[in-house]
């Protein structure tokens, strides 16, 4: 706990656990509409606004929220009109992304190390500038997303349904996608866009094995966010490993214990069924004339 004493820790900490709570917060009803990876697309597209960030000497971050946005609502466009099919979309932004940010931040004067700390993520960097950032905007995602629930959940589940209802449809997907968008831009620093998604869809699936509803699997899985990234934050500073990767990997451990807990659990209320009586009367026989 002494390295905690110090400022770059403390904002690590408290960065990561901005994004624990915001990721899952949003991630749960991309997890509903079957778009569980599309915080990889827009992570690849806000890559290349982080290479142009760089190129045009101009705040990554803020570059890669402007392009993010850009890319996530141009896929949700895309997808609502029905001219080219989810996955072929999300896979133009997975390579489209990718291409432009190694070849822009190739052309800028950084070095390789700047590329890292956007792909993996760089939580001991994060300045007292950056900090604010993180939590203005995951403050935001968190309100947007609990305050808009009932309709967001509506429009995911059954969007159709939603339309007849009255409820602003488009509108709806259009703030998904840029919540989307912003949520990866500031989750950079801290797990990296190579691994945001899975702080968004693996606390949920984790969360989906012991709940039912949906208010209860979206509290239980900002809890389980919470948890990864605080947890993964103190193994990191104790074990010195990357900080993004060890918030995902006991995200990861967590939804392993939860899954093998609740297959025994299964198992064990099968064994105390009763079974039938044995002393049942066996079936009459049939007698084909």
């Amino acid at each position: 706990m002494e390295l905690f004493q110090y400022p770059y820790m403390q904002r690590a900490l408290i960065g990561a656990l901005v994004i624990g709570l915001a990721a899952p917060a949003l991630g749960i009803y991309l997890v509903q509409r079957r778009l569980a990876l599309i915080g990889d697309g827009v992570g690849h597209v806000a890559l290349t606004g982080v290479g142009a960030g760089l190129l045009l000497n101009r705040s990554p971050v803020l570059v890669a929220v402007i392009v993010a946005t850009l890319g996530a609502i141009t896929i949700e466009l895309v997808r609502a009109r029905g001219r080219t099919s989810g996955d072929l979309a999300l896979a133009l932004l997975f390579y489209g992304g990718i291409a432009g940010g190694v070849m822009l931040v190739g052309l800028s004067d950084s070095s390789n190390a700047n590329l890292n700390a956007y792909l993996f993520g760089s939580l001991t960097t994060i300045s007292p500038t950056d900090l604010t950032t993180i939590a203005v905007l995951g403050a935001v995602i968190g309100v947007v997303m609990l305050a808009l629930r009932p309709a967001l959940f509506a429009v995911c589940h059954d969007e159709e349904y939603a339309r007849v209802s009255g409820l602003p449809v488009r509108t709806l997907n259009l703030l998904l996608a840029v919540a989307t968008a912003v949520t990866v831009t500031i989750a950079m620093r801290a797990v990296g866009v190579l691994l945001i998604s899975a702080l968004m869809v693996v606390p949920v699936a984790t969360a989906q094995q012991v709940t039912r509803g949906f208010r209860s699997t979206m509290t239980a899985a900002m809890a389980l966010g919470l948890f990864a990234a605080g947890g993964g934050v103190y193994v990191a500073a104790n074990a010195d490993t990357a900080p993004g990767a060890s918030v995902v990997l006991l995200a990861i451990a967590s939804f392993l214990v939860v899954a093998v807990a609740g297959a025994g659990w299964r198992a064990v209320r099968r064994r105390r069924v009763p079974s039938g009586p044995t002393n049942a009367p066996e079936p009459a026989e049939v007698v084909l004339r």
